[in-house]
């Protein structure tokens, strides 16, 4: 079996972990940060909008049990992408929607479902999602994986 990676924002990393961890096909689902300046952020380097870098979630998955057209699905469907550096009452360029592709085609699958989804008048508002090459990524502290599974919830409160 072998595995890809995609590497989504969509604000609280939190939430967005839990989101793509319960997929099916999806092998693991880790939290951190990715898209800034400094190596080996902490949360407090990024909570201090000085990195540059997005709390974001990087998802193993196998595309025999689920695509990667199917997982940016989800990733539409569970934020707002028309929203600059916010999600719910999280605001900040932490929070930002972005899309880090592995390959050339993650990065035409992307950019064809942004333009799709622009298109339907599904969203209010044009969407600012980012979609970029997937820069370094930094696996977040211990504490922040598996979060809420870890404090007995199921959802970010908003």
């Amino acid at each position: 079996m072998s595995t890809e990676k995609a590497t989504f924002g969509a604000g609280c990393f939190w939430g967005v972990e839990e989101l793509f961890r319960n997929v099916k096909g999806v092998k693991s689902a880790t939290s951190g940060y990715a898209g800034g300046a400094t190596e080996n952020p902490t949360y407090e380097d990024v909570c201090s909008h000085t990195t540059g870098h997005a709390e974001v979630v990087e998802v193993e998955f196998d595309p025999s049990g689920v695509t990667y057209e199917q997982l940016l699905d989800i990733f539409w469907s569970n934020h707002d992408p028309t929203t600059r550096n916010r999600q719910g009452p999280d605001i900040g360029d932490q929070y930002r929607s972005v899309v880090f592709y592995h390959s050339a085609q993650q990065k035409a699958a992307a950019e064809a479902k942004k333009t799709e989804l622009d298109r339907s008048g599904r969203f209010p508002r044009p969407i600012v999602t980012q979609i970029e090459p997937a820069p370094s990524f930094y696996r977040a502290e211990e504490y922040h994986q598996q979060y809420l599974r870890k404090h007995g919830r199921t959802h970010c409160a908003i």
